[in-house]
């Protein structure tokens, strides 16, 4: 083997298919099944998911829970972040990501209170829980 490709195998540059790494199916699946199609992810519900307790409780974990950044203090920053998630059919939060940040320190603030909300009430269609895509902002305000 060339001692190129033999370096780039070490240092881990190159795929290598090995015995342990293919996948095989399961005792129960059979080779030629299809797997589980995953559930539709919705951008608008019937019923949009909601914070539990409302606009107002909502505030009020940002009042409570927020821990404004050094950074941003001392740079004067504040604005919107924009924050998008999944709230799933039990109205768990997952996947959050900032879509529009400020820096500063205030997107890993935003992404920190999307990861510690409690769980919200999930939207529905037809009177049954559906997986929503949310995306909402975040408002940084520096008091002086």
């Amino acid at each position: 083997m060339p001692h190129l490709l033999r370096l780039f195998l070490l240092l881990g540059l190159l795929p290598v298919a090995t015995p342990s790494s293919a996948q095989k199916p399961g005792p129960n699946v059979q080779p030629d099944e299809a797997p589980a199609p995953t559930p539709a992810v919705y951008h608008v519900a019937e019923v949009m998911p909601a914070f539990p307790g409302g606009a107002a409780a909502f505030q009020k974990f940002l009042h409570n829970e927020v821990h404004y950044p050094d950074e941003a203090l001392q740079r004067h920053v504040s604005g919107k972040v924009y924050v998008r998630f999944l709230v799933t059919e039990e109205g768990r939060i997952r996947d959050a990501e900032v879509v529009k940040g400020l820096g500063a320190g205030l997107d890993e603030e935003a992404l920190r209170l999307v990861r510690i909300m409690p769980w919200w009430s999930p939207g529905q269609n037809a009177g049954r829980p559906v997986r929503v895509l949310y995306t909402m902002p975040i408002v940084f305000r520096a008091l002086e």
